[in-house]
């Protein structure tokens, strides 16, 4: 079970509490704008990734060769656990991330999470559906092996093969944006690095696109799913 020690919490709360906002700009100034329901996501290079994921991959592909449905049969597994040095290190990764995430939200009291993890391998053709995690808190994936684009055989310009798209929970917020309204696109796409981890809400509608090379693109996807205490009661 991770923890993270919300006396180690950078920075300091919003004022005014809950149904309270923070008031007038103060010493009349300009006019205060406030950057309402953010939704955050983490991203991360990982220092050291190239080792590990030359052994991440090996490990993965081994247990695909034994395991018909590998990658869709995701609760038969939990890769966070497996007893490897690289799994172990991807376990020790993801928990550090997952505390730089909640760092840079307003908790400032001690969250306790364990990790559900479980491997992808989309080889030619593969994709996931729009899709997102209910029952968790965050989820989140590492990148093993991404495919280089210049591998992709040629067609349509508006493909984006390798990439993950996550949506706007909002449903329809973009109707009535303008040009250079941050409302008007309702999509943002990743195109991920192999060694890079994102964390996201659990909650946050995503899509992985198809892959279009010949070689597999590998990553392991986890949820976070909390500890319940008291203090999580708003």
């Amino acid at each position: 079970m991770a923890k993270r020690d919300g006396r180690d919490r950078r920075g300091g709360g919003r004022d005014g509490g809950r149904g309270g906002g923070r008031g007038a700009a103060k010493g009349g100034g300009g006019p205060l704008i406030e950057k309402l329901w953010p939704t955050h996501l983490l991203r991360h290079r990982l220092p050291g990734f190239e080792a590990a994921n030359a052994a991440l991959a090996e490990v993965i592909l081994a247990q695909e060769a034994g395991q018909a449905g590998f990658t869709t049969a995701y609760l038969d597994q939990n890769f966070m656990q497996l007893d490897h040095p690289a799994a172990q290190w991807l376990s020790q990764c993801a928990n550090k991330a997952v505390a730089d995430y909640v760092a840079a939200t307003d908790i400032d009291y001690d969250v306790e999470w364990s990790l559900q993890g479980w491997a992808n391998i989309n080889r030619l053709g593969d994709y996931h559906n729009l899709h997102n995690h209910p029952h968790s808190w965050l989820s989140g994936t590492y990148y093993v092996s991404v495919p280089d684009e210049d591998r992709v055989p040629p067609g349509r310009t508006d493909r984006n093969p390798g990439a993950i798209s996550f949506f706007d929970p909002r449903g329809q917020a973009n109707m009535n944006a303008i040009k250079g309204d941050p409302q008007v696109d309702p999509e943002f796409r990743v195109t991920p690095q192999p060694g890079e981890i994102m964390i996201w809400p659990a909650f946050l509608h995503h899509f992985v696109h198809q892959n279009l090379s010949d070689r597999p693109r590998i990553s392991v996807s986890f949820n976070v799913v909390l500890k319940w205490k008291d203090a999580y009661i708003p």
